[in-house]
């Protein structure tokens, strides 16, 4: 799967290095993940094309996900120059996500 991270040093240096970055956790057994996977695909390539999307299983990467406190599937974090922006976890509105990152997104950009 295209982004998908397995190895938790890749990740930080990763996010530590970008101007700004997303982490999906999922588990392939969670209906809401597959549901919402395509749609935040979809709103960074085409609304915020400069941040860089990576996804993680959380079933397959538990010490991933305890590293960086995921405990329920969806989660998302955002993060800005290496550091933690926003955080959603369970019931996420695409709208909201998109609309709380587009003024930070355009400020760094």
């Amino acid at each position: 799967m295209e982004n998908e991270i397995h190895h938790l040093p890749t990740l930080i240096d990763q996010v530590q290095h970008a101007a700004a970055y997303i982490i999906y956790f999922y588990s392939d057994r969670c209906a809401p993940c597959v549901t919402l996977r395509p749609k935040i695909q979809k709103m960074t390539d085409e609304e915020f094309p400069k941040i860089t999307l990576s996804f993680v299983n959380s079933e397959y990467h538990p010490d991933i996900a305890a590293h960086y406190g995921v405990f329920a599937n969806p989660a998302i974090i955002v993060f800005f120059e290496g550091r933690e922006y926003r955080r959603y976890s369970k019931y996420i509105s695409v709208g909201q996500l998109s609309g709380e990152i587009e003024r930070v997104y355009r400020m760094l950009f």
